[in-house]
């Protein structure tokens, strides 16, 4: 049986994929498909592709902005989702802790530090730009918060998180989060019931081919 990989592409900064991540052990539970994270750098990927955060984007338009606050709250009802908490230092440069997230997979605790991270960020309303305070968040979990600060400055980290973001912009990406199955990509929590219908598309097609 084969199984399928999805693209997660994510910075910890995007509220939308945190909420994302929260859903995707549920989606990965039901089908059996698998989510690979693949960590990009949102503030370089929205140069390339000529984008904005909504937060730019909509702040002459203030009923547009609440009502992106009254979308996200309900899927915060809707799922659960209590331990959410607005970041009151949000917008978080994320540019290290993007980093750290390829340092991490060159450090075998790549799971654990997304988790921790993203929960730092969204749960706790840690300011996640501020190295001490990151350092803090990570050795206060259990993971070597100065192997991974350190493996941040790597040239190689840095080329990879920059590799991913220019590769993932050419195959047609303009935002986070965005899920690629197979070569097709939907953007947004919103779509996340689509993903769950294309995998369970690949999968019986898979199965036909067999």
């Amino acid at each position: 049986m084969t199984t399928t990989t999805v693209q997660f592409l994510f910075d910890f900064g995007s509220l939308n994929a945190y909420l994302s991540h929260k859903m995707i052990p549920q989606i990965e539970a039901r089908t059996g498909a698998t989510f690979e994270y693949v960590p990009i750098l949102l503030g370089g990927l929205f140069k390339l592709a000529n984008n904005r955060s909504p937060m730019e984007a909509y702040a002459g338009i203030p009923n547009k902005l609440a009502y992106e606050h009254v979308e996200i709250d309900r899927f915060v009802r809707r799922h659960g989702l209590t331990a959410f908490k607005w970041n009151p230092f949000f917008p978080v440069n994320t540019l290290q802790i993007m980093r750290g997230a390829v340092a991490a997979q060159t450090l075998g605790c790549y799971p654990a530090y997304v988790d921790v991270v993203f929960a730092a960020l969204w749960e706790r309303e840690k300011n996640m730009g501020d190295p001490e305070v990151a350092a803090a968040e990570l050795q206060g979990a259990g993971l070597d918060a100065e192997a991974l600060l350190a493996a941040m400055q790597d040239a190689t980290v840095k080329g990879r998180l920059l590799a991913n973001t220019q590769e993932v912009h050419a195959r047609g990406a303009f935002g986070s989060p965005t899920f690629f199955v197979g070569d097709e990509m939907f953007f947004g929590k919103d779509r996340l019931g689509d993903v769950e219908e294309e995998i369970r598309g690949e999968s019986l097609r898979a199965a036909r081919a067999h």
